[in-house]
């Protein structure tokens, strides 16, 4: 997937709007894949998100997070949070399928169907240029962070 074009999607985004890539041309996009809202591990990889947020922003970037939790629930998130990027609904799996993000993932004993943490950078004209899977959550922004400052 590497220095592949990444299609044009539209997605439902926090604040009433919609999201499109192609929105974002020239710009270097940031999307992370999350599993779920308010759960303690996806808290903590958006409010380090968030904090890093200006430095992203320096550095040309947009960040976006994507789970398949709805719009509703994403704008409690953003606001418990103070989230300053936008949060996508992906509720019918389009976008994880196209990044192949939904994996069988064992929850207290069971096999579940879910997100697996992961992120992706794409530049300014859609270009993949980035991907990180089954990420850790502590941390993690900082080192994209420091990979998009190489683009």
């Amino acid at each position: 997937m590497i220095d592949s074009i990444i299609s044009d999607f539209e997605l439902p985004a926090t604040g009433d709007k919609d999201f499109r890539l192609s929105d974002c041309q020239n710009r270097i996009v940031v999307i992370y894949f999350y599993p779920k809202d308010n759960t303690p591990g996806c808290t903590t990889e958006a409010q380090q998100f968030r904090d890093l947020y200006p430095a992203f922003i320096d550095a040309g970037c947009e960040v976006i997070g994507v789970s398949r939790d709805s719009i509703r629930s994403h704008n409690n998130f953003r606001t418990k949070l103070d989230l300053p990027f936008d949060l996508l609904s992906d509720a019918d799996e389009q976008l994880c399928v196209q990044f192949s993000v939904i994996k069988m993932k064992s929850m207290y004993g069971k096999q579940v169907r879910g997100i697996e943490r992961s992120t992706f950078v794409i530049d300014g004209k859609c270009v993949l240029r980035r991907e990180w899977r089954k990420v850790k959550a502590e941390g993690h922004a900082q080192e994209v962070l420091e990979f998009v400052k190489t683009l």
